[in-house]
Parts: structure tokens; sequence; C-alpha cells
């Protein structure tokens, strides 16, 4: 299957504005509502959950609580398949560097790793990381190399939609 228009049209015009979003003043909350919530949608996640399900079979958790250690901390989304969460994504806004910023690395895997996730995925809609979570994070001066990534390179992604009769993603 090919790409969604949906997606086209969005690494489209992220492309075309790219210089003004990797500035400070475009932040993580725009990101989310102008890219990743329509990106997930066009990929058949149900962000919004326009099926109006109760909050225990919703599809995507927007910032849901888990617990680290005493604290109650919130990842940006949690992925849920028949109620069970299968990954979180972090996003951070364009001008934070995935790459080398060891920080939103750390923070993601100790998200997942507290909640027993075996990966989940870092983005800034221009790059996108996924770690392996299964083990215990340490702090780095340099970020753990992802299981895949696309940050540092110029790719057109391969793109998958969620099968709804099981827990794995699926190529279109």
């Amino acid at each position: 299957m090919t790409l969604p228009v949906e997606i086209a049209r969005l690494v489209e015009t992220f492309e075309r504005n790219q210089d003004s979003y990797v500035q400070d003043r475009y932040g993580e909350t725009q990101l989310r509502r102008e890219y990743l919530d329509p990106f997930f949608r066009a990929l058949g996640w149900d962000v919004d959950n326009t099926r109006g399900w109760a909050e225990a079979y919703k599809d995507v958790i927007h910032e849901d609580a888990i617990r680290i250690g005493s604290l109650v901390k919130a990842p940006d989304y949690c992925f849920r398949i028949g109620g069970t969460r299968k990954f979180f994504v972090e996003a951070k806004a364009p001008s934070i560097n995935l790459k080398d910023d060891p920080e939103p690395a750390y923070q993601l895997r100790r998200y997942a790793w507290s909640a027993k996730l075996p990966l989940s995925i870092l983005m800034d809609f221009k790059e996108f990381a996924v770690y392996d979570c299964r083990v215990r994070p340490t702090k780095a001066t340099k970020p753990p190399k992802p299981a895949l990534s696309t940050a540092g390179t110029r790719t057109t992604p391969t793109v998958g939609t969620k099968s709804r009769r099981s827990s794995r993603m699926t190529p279109c």
C-alpha cells in the first residue's frame, strides 16, 4: 500500500515550514496537535476517542499516569489494544536534537521500563527513534542507540496500520 494521503500532506507541510519549527517558539503541544495527532489518526488509531469508548478501552490515552518510584509521570501518548498498554510515544519539540540529547531517551525508556513495556517511541515528527525498553535505563552522557531510528537521515518512512484483531502493527 502507498503512503496515506494525509501523512504525505503532513510531511509536505512540515518540510515546507521546518525552518520555523526548529526554532524554540514552536512547542511540543503545537507539534502534537498539528502533526502527531493527525499522523496517528491516519494510521488508524482513535486518538480523539471518536467511538466514545469507556476510559478502560480507549485506543490512546493522552498523558497516561504511571508511577516511577514515588512519583507519578505522564508519557505524552499511551497506545493500547483492548485496554492493554502496548507502547508509549514521547513527543519532543523539533528544536530538540533527539540524536544527541540523552535526556529525552532516558525519560522515555524510564517510563516504558517502569510500565513493563518492551518498546516505546521518541519522536518530533521529523525524526523518530524506537527504543528497546526491556533493560532498566541509566542516565548516559550520550543516548543509547535506538532499535530503529530516522534521526540524522532523510528517508521515507514505512507506514503501518494497527490491526484490530491482533496486538501488532501490520504493514500497509
